[in-house]
């Protein structure tokens, strides 16, 4: 079997010349006069605030991360959404990609590719550890935008991926004789990765999981990616609520499938640690109290059953799957990615069949 090249981070002289390039094709008239690099540096894209002349400012990604084909349908349904949502409490609410011809404009070289979006990084975000209250309004947001997605969810098309055909393929790399090689982990790594992908198939056909409510999702929803207004920036019909969402941009993991794939993310941003920039992905947080009162919350607003909660492990397990172990050298920092596969292997999935979902279930009843 021949494995796909690995992607590596661009120099910041090759992203900018990328960025330039785009901007060229793209036709508008406005130079770009300053480059502002906003890269987390955790994963191998390159991202600016570009300054135009007339000192507006707009969002430049370039990346390699994946297939281009994926991006540019991702930036797709993304516009979609986007107009589908216009009318709502939800208009403006995600970063715009700017269109050309009436289309979302991505650019592609054959090695690399790139988009603009509207520049609606909001200064404004959530403690790192969030109080009651905000757990609390956090999952009514979310379930409200959840929502939203589900009513918009049948005018969208489908798309090219699915947990299951992403699982499927994983299973059979890790089939491959060349497993080790390829992921860089010891055969007993790769023996554990295999069970636990075969597991998660199963599981998929127990459930008829093709069969459940696929809407929008955008996975990561650590604090770096959206924006609120607070309280005392509501009008009166808002003062119930601590804040609510005011922007959202970063869609590296844009997906339309099941709204239990958003959950992990948004169970790391209300635990008792917070939203840190120390890299773990443990799945500890999908059951401590604080996110239970996260769920409580959410399922007023958007109710879940008990199959979804008996669903999150899983859930989880398919981000680490495949996020961490099927795609982590083409999105990770190399060093990041081999540390993530082995904790992957070794740690967190094995963790994930400890989970007591006791409390979760009933909230649910």
């Amino acid at each position: 079997m021949v494995f796909g090249k690995v992607s590596t981070s661009q120099s910041l002289p090759q992203a900018r010349q990328n960025v330039l390039d785009a901007w060229s094709s793209f036709g508008d008239s406005r130079a770009i006069v300053e480059f502002d690099e906003v890269s987390a540096h955790v994963s191998t894209n390159r991202v600016f605030r570009i300054t135009l002349a007339d000192r507006s400012s707009l969002i430049a990604k370039v990346s390699s991360y994946g297939s281009y084909f994926q991006f540019a349908e991702d930036h797709d349904r993304l516009a979609r959404c986007s107009k589908l949502l216009g009318g709502s409490r939800w208009s403006g609410f995600l970063a715009e990609v700017l269109t050309k011809n009436g289309r979302p404009f991505t650019w592609y070289d054959g090695q690399c590719w790139a988009v603009f979006y509207t520049d609606v990084q909001g200064t404004t975000g959530l403690p790192k550890i969030l109080g009651d209250s905000d757990i609390e309004t956090l999952a009514k947001e979310i379930a409200e935008f959840h929502l939203a997605c589900a009513e918009i969810s049948k005018s969208l098309p489908p798309t090219s991926n699915s947990v299951k055909g992403d699982a499927i393929h994983l299973y059979d790399l890790l089939r491959d004789n060349d497993a080790t090689t390829h992921f860089g982990l010891d055969l007993q790594a790769i023996a554990t990765l295999r069970r636990y992908t075969h597991d998660l198939l199963l599981q998929l056909e127990n459930i008829h999981y093709d069969e459940w409510t696929r809407i929008p999702i955008l996975v990561d929803w650590n604090l770096g990616n959206f924006s609120v207004e607070k309280r005392s920036q509501l009008d009166d019909s808002n003062q119930t609520a601590s804040f609510k969402f005011s922007t959202r941009w970063d869609y590296d993991w844009f997906r339309i499938e099941s709204r239990l794939l958003d959950f992990y993310f948004l169970s790391r941003v209300s635990s008792k640690t917070g939203d840190k920039t120390q890299f773990s992905y443990s799945a500890h947080t999908l059951t401590e109290p604080r996110f239970v009162k996260f769920i409580a919350a959410y399922h007023k607003v958007y109710p879940l059953t008990a199959t979804e909660i008996e669903f999150l492990p899983f859930a989880y397990r398919f981000f680490i799957l495949n996020y961490v172990i099927r795609e982590g050298a083409r999105f990770f920092r190399a060093d990041l990615c081999a540390q993530f596969r082995r904790d992957a292997a070794n740690n967190y999935l094995l963790e994930s069949d400890r989970l007591d979902l006791t409390q979760l279930l009933k909230v649910v009843g």
